[in-house]
């Protein structure tokens, strides 16, 4: 019996020996195993997932907030292509360290070298150009929409990003999908009501017109840079970035000689220059990167989250900072279009 008992305890060892054995090299989520080692892999990407999600809310939230913040007596006293010229500088800058470190750690490979040829780099200037009047017709719009009104109508680069998907990519569209642009489109303008004036929306016509102006840029821009990078998948992304962003710079350069030139050479490159608009600057270099973390670390929905969240945020904020009246209109507004950007997210999924 003794020798029996031994035998089995052998031979138990020796299955979960083969179980072990057999769960190497695979993703723990594909067995019921749970392991101290598992447990703390998936604490850790629950804590990057929450930091990532953290600080696309924050960066979102605080965007429009900061352009608002950073005038005084309702005018820009600093140069806004200066800002922009800087914003796609420190974008630069920022993947040359990502590639450094890339470099450091992997080499340099046909993959990730900065050398190219004219034939890839003579697709970057036409989003880059798109990327200079949108970003321009940001602060310009201010003129028209508050901080939280921005955050509701920036949404619409959602609407336009589909449709071009399917006009120039040809992507099908799910019947979820079209319902939530609907939804989208309604939520827009709940949120713009205005029951205490006679004008029906708080948002005149000019504010309209460049929110979508600024939609379709968006959109055809996100659209476009999307087909160029996946032309050449194995190509390191921050390479791609980093062609992007030199020719934002250079054409943010025209724009400097073009509308700002004088009042440079004469009052200099940071004048007018505050703490807020050095914290807006970083914070439009730093969104974009967010975004990259958040689909490398998380996913979709965690970025549709944090939009939802940004705009409820942003609105709060602006009731304390620029007296914002917070209606039941814009509430709703909002809530109708954290629904429809969450369908549109499920309606991507489920396509």
């Amino acid at each position: 019996m003794e020798y029996r008992r031994i035998k089995d305890q052998d031979k138990d060892e020796d299955i979960v020996g083969d179980d072990l054995e057999s769960l190497r090299g695979k993703p723990l989520s594909d067995g019921n195993v749970a392991t101290p080692g598992s447990s703390l892999i998936d604490r850790s990407k629950w804590k990057r997932k929450s930091v990532v999600t953290l600080a696309l809310t924050v960066l979102t939230s605080s965007q429009a907030i900061l352009i608002v913040w950073s005038k005084r007596a309702g005018k820009y006293e600093y140069s806004v292509t200066t800002a922009n010229f800087l914003v796609e500088a420190l974008k630069c800058l920022l993947s040359l360290a990502a590639l450094t470190r890339i470099w450091r750690n992997e080499g340099v490979t046909e993959d990730n070298r900065l050398s190219t040829t004219l034939d890839e780099v003579s697709v970057y200037p036409i989003p880059a150009a798109l990327y200079l009047v949108k970003n321009l017709l940001q602060y310009y719009i201010f003129a028209y929409v508050d901080a939280p009104g921005y955050q509701i109508l920036k949404n619409l680069n959602i609407i336009s990003t589909g449709v071009l998907y399917r006009i120039i990519l040809k992507r099908k569209l799910s019947e979820i999908q079209w319902a939530a642009f609907v939804l989208l489109c309604a939520g827009c303008t709940t949120a713009q009501l205005n029951p205490s004036s006679d004008h029906v929306l708080q948002t005149p016509l000019q504010g309209w017109v460049m929110a979508i102006v600024m939609a379709l840029l968006s959109g055809f821009a996100g659209v476009y840079t999307e087909a160029i990078m996946k032309k050449r998948p194995s190509r390191n992304i921050n390479v791609q970035n980093f062609w992007l962003y030199v020719f934002g710079m250079a054409f943010n350069a025209v724009a400097i000689l073009i509308q700002d030139f004088d009042a440079v050479m004469n009052k200099g490159f940071f004048h007018g220059y505050s703490l807020i608009t050095t914290l807006m600057i970083l914070n439009h270099a730093l969104s974009g990167i967010a975004v990259s973390m958040v689909m490398k670390y998380a996913d979709n929905i965690v970025k549709v989250y944090s939009t939802s969240v940004a705009m409820l945020l942003t609105a709060v904020v602006s009731v304390f900072l620029f007296k914002f009246n917070l209606s039941l209109a814009f509430f709703l507004g909002s809530t109708v279009v954290s629904v429809s950007i969450y369908l549109h997210s499920i309606g991507k999924l489920q396509r």
